[in-house]
């Protein structure tokens, strides 16, 4: 059995990466094809008790280099619970966020620098990489706006996870300069989709690409 292809969808909250997502596994399973639906932080039983640590607002003073491990002791256990046996049964794993979140949000977010999370990722992760990755580059100020609505809602629902939606825009400028970075190092894995373009236009455009990249044309 061959391996399996691993996509990863990246960008602030907001940018509409996970819808995106899930269009996505409706299209690939539509074509017949096993899927495997993941997300980071969370995911896994240990994971979704980090996840629920990391985005609570009321989770305070963790230092960037605690919330960075966090990060990497979900992503270790998401790989060998998760993404490493459905990549080995040849299934496609969609996974919400990875290690470019890291690198986003922690090394430019946090101003902890690139290198100290992909020497983690390396030791961590085995270095597993994404066969693929759709960055969505959606308008910065919108993309802020909507994420920070759509958790009001959700804290008016009972759900929390508005943490890194307290942040100032600063915080939010070094995050979204560091994918920037990512997509320009990596061009080859990195499909970055930017503006403010409709939730069909991205999916056919996404569509296109697995097309090739899964060799189905």
């Amino acid at each position: 059995m061959s391996r399996g292809f691993f996509v990863t969808f990246e960008g602030l909250d907001g940018s509409g990466k996970s819808t995106q997502l899930r269009k996505l596994a409706q299209w690939l399973e539509a074509q017949g094809r096993r899927v495997t639906v993941t997300r980071q932080p969370g995911g896994t039983r240990i994971g979704d008790r980090i996840r629920a640590l990391l985005l609570d607002s009321r989770t305070e003073d963790v230092a960037p280099s605690t919330e960075l491990g966090l990060m990497f002791s979900d992503r270790a256990q998401g790989i060998a619970e998760i993404i490493r046996p459905a990549l080995d049964q040849g299934n496609v794993v969609l996974c919400d966020r990875y290690t470019d979140s890291s690198e986003a949000y922690q090394g430019g977010g946090r101003e902890l620098g690139s290198e100290v999370v992909l020497q983690l990722h390396a030791a961590l992760c085995q270095n597993l990489q994404p066969d693929l990755t759709f960055l969505l580059l959606a308008d910065f100020e919108r993309s802020l706006e909507r994420a920070r609505n759509r958790n009001a809602r959700n804290s008016r629902s009972g759900q929390d996870e508005n943490r890194f939606e307290r942040e100032d825009e600063p915080f939010y400028r070094r995050v979204y300069d560091k994918y920037r970075d990512i997509a320009a190092r990596e061009p080859l894995r990195v499909v970055a989709i930017e503006g403010d373009i409709g939730i069909d236009e991205i999916h056919e455009h996404i569509v296109k690409v697995m097309k090739t990249r899964l060799h189905l044309e």
